[in-house]
C-alpha cells in the first residue's frame, strides 16, 4: 500500500496566540495541510524557518518588533519561500501589503476573508486549497531592476517597434506585483500611451498597491474612473468591477459578472481589441489559470501586438503560458518587455 503525498507545511507567524491557534485549526481540517511551528514575533519567524524548512509561511503585518515587511525582505533575499501576508487593517495597512507583495509575497488577504468561524463552508474549502496551491508555487529572490534603466529590445522584438500603439492592456495575478514594478518601472515618465492594468488582487488592496507605486515610480499611477478619458499613465481597475476602453479612449467600468474573475483580463483585452484594433497591446504577466487568453486571442484577430511573461520569470506559468503558447509576438521577462513597450509609438488618434 503506498502512502500519500506529505501534507503541505505551514508556518504561522502571528503575536495573538488565540488567533494563531484559531488559524492552526482552521487549516489543519484539511488532511493535506501540517502547521509546523507558530511564531509570535518575525525575529522567529525567521529562525523558524531556516530550522522547519515550511512550504509556507502566513504573516500577519503588524508584529512587535520587526514587522511583516521587513520580514519578508529578510526572508526573499535568503531563504525565499512562499508567503501570504495575513492584514487585519486593510485600509491602513494597503500599502505597506503592497510593498511586501512588490518584495516577493505571493499574496494578502484580510483576516475577515478566511472566516475561521465557518471553517467547514465551501468558501473555507476553497481558501485552503488556494494556500495548498501557493505553498507549491516556485518562488526566487526579487530581481527588480532600477527603474529609470532602459533594457535594449531583444532580437525577439524586432518589429514591435515600428508598430503604434492606441492604449496598452495588463493583466497578472500571482508574482504580478514585482513584474509590474520592473515593467512600470522602466517606462519614462513622458510614456505616451495610456497602460490599463488588472491585477488580481484580494478586495481593499489595489488602491494602496496603485499609491504606493505612484510614490515610487516617475510615471503616474492611479485608478480608472468610470468616463475618465484614458490619458497617458498607468491606471488599474477598481475593486470588484471590469475597466474596459471605448472607441472615445475613455473608460468604462462593468459590475456584472464574467467568468472567474472580476476585474477580468479577458474583459480588458477585448476591449482594447474593439476600440484599438490593430493598434492594441495585449501583456498577459504570471498567474495561475488563463484569464487574459480569450482576451488576447481577440487581440490578436484585431491585428494587435501580443506580448506573454516569459516562464523563467513567471512565478506561475499560468496565465501567460496560454498566451504564448496560442501565439504570441514576444514572450520575454519583464525588463525585456518594458523594453519592448518603450519602442512602441503611439497612435495619432490616440494623442
Amino acid at each position: 500500500m503506498t502512502s500519500g503525498p506529505s501534507p503541505r507545511r505551514v508556518l504561522i507567524c502571528e503575536d495573538s496566540r488565540a488567533y494563531a491557534t484559531a488559524l492552526s485549526r482552521f487549516l489543519e481540517r484539511d488532511e493535506e495541510i501540517e502547521v509546523v511551528g507558530i511564531a509570535p514575533t518575525g525575529e522567529q519567524a525567521i529562525a523558524d524557518a531556516g530550522r522547519l524548512e515550511p512550504d509556507l509561511l502566513t504573516l500577519d503585518m503588524q508584529l512587535p518588533g520587526m514587522d511583516g515587511l521587513q520580514v519578508v525582505k529578510s526572508l526573499m533575499g535568503s531563504t525565499p519561500l512562499p508567503i501570504v501576508i495575513l492584514s487585519a487593517k486593510v485600509a491602513r495597512g494597503s500599502e505597506q501589503a503592497a510593498e511586501a507583495l512588490a518584495a516577493g509575497a505571493l499574496e494578502v488577504l484580510a483576516k475577515d476573508m478566511l472566516r475561521l468561524d465557518k471553517p467547514d463552508d465551501v468558501w473555507a474549502q476553497a481558501m485552503r486549497s488556494r494556500l495548498r496551491r501557493l505553498s507549491s508555487m516556485r518562488v526566487a529572490r526579487p530581481s527588480i531592476a532600477p527603474r529609470r534603466r532602459r533594457a535594449t529590445p531583444s532580437p525577439a522584438a524586432a518589429g514591435i517597434e515600428t508598430r503604434s500603439a492606441l492604449a496598452i492592456g495588463i493583466g497578472a495575478s500571482t508574482g504580478g506585483p514585482p513584474a509590474l514594478e520592473t515593467i512600470l518601472g522602466r517606462l519614462p515618465a513622458d510614456f505616451p500611451v495610456p497602460v490599463l492594468v488588472v491585477q488580481h488582487m484580494a478586495p481593499g488592496f489595489i488602491e494602496g498597491f496603485a499609491r504606493w507605486l505612484d510614490h515610487k515610480l516617475s510615471i503616474e499611477v492611479g485608478i480608472a474612473a468610470e468616463g475618465d478619458r484614458a490619458t497617458p499613465g498607468v491606471w488599474f481597475a477598481p475593486d470588484g468591477v471590469h475597466l474596459l476602453l471605448t472607441g472615445s479612449m475613455r473608460f468604462a467600468l462593468e459590475p456584472e459578472p464574467e467568468g472567474a474573475h472580476r476585474p477580468s483580463v479577458d474583459v480588458l483585452l477585448g476591449s482594447l481589441a474593439e476600440a484599438g484594433g490593430s493598434e492594441a497591446v495585449g501583456v498577459v504577466l504570471t498567474g495561475m489559470g488563463r484569464d487574459g487568453a480569450d482576451g488576447a486571442a481577440e487581440v490578436r484577430d484585431a491585428g494587435g501586438v501580443l506580448i506573454a511573461q516569459d516562464e523563467a520569470s513567471s512565478v506561475v506559468y499560468g496565465m501567460s503560458r496560454a498566451v504564448a503558447e496560442d501565439g504570441a509576438d514576444l514572450v520575454a521577462s519583464p525588463p525585456e518587455i518594458a523594453a519592448a513597450l518603450s519602442a512602441l509609438r503611439p497612435a495619432r488618434r490616440g494623442t
